[in-house]
């Protein structure tokens, strides 16, 4: 039996992550934060008048060097845990910007 338990789990795809990870970028002083929210304990269920279900988390991120600038970042996630929407003020995601 072994090692038909060997098999299943060699064959069967991996688990998906609990976790999504953001890379902002501070607009006051430009250092990179990077932070990561948990999908199964984190996020806050909202319905819609049609009944529809959508999570939404809140974080607020700042930065370890001398700038106290505070970053808010909205994400908004479907049932099944995708991102669908995102928001933020105070900086942006490090994906917008140009390279340093």
């Amino acid at each position: 039996m072994n090692v038909f338990k060997k098999l299943a789990t060699f064959f069967s795809p991996p688990p998906a992550s609990p976790f999504h990870d953001l890379t902002v970028r501070c607009s006051r002083c430009g250092e990179v934060i990077q932070a990561r929210v948990n999908l199964h304990n984190d996020l806050s269920i909202e319905y819609d008048d049609s009944g529809t279900a959508l999570y939404h988390v809140r974080k607020v991120l700042m930065g370890q060097g001398r700038c106290f600038q505070q970053i808010e970042v909205l994400l908004t996630f479907t049932p099944e845990r995708r991102l669908v929407e995102r928001q933020i003020s105070g900086g942006k995601f490090a994906d917008e910007t140009e390279p340093a």
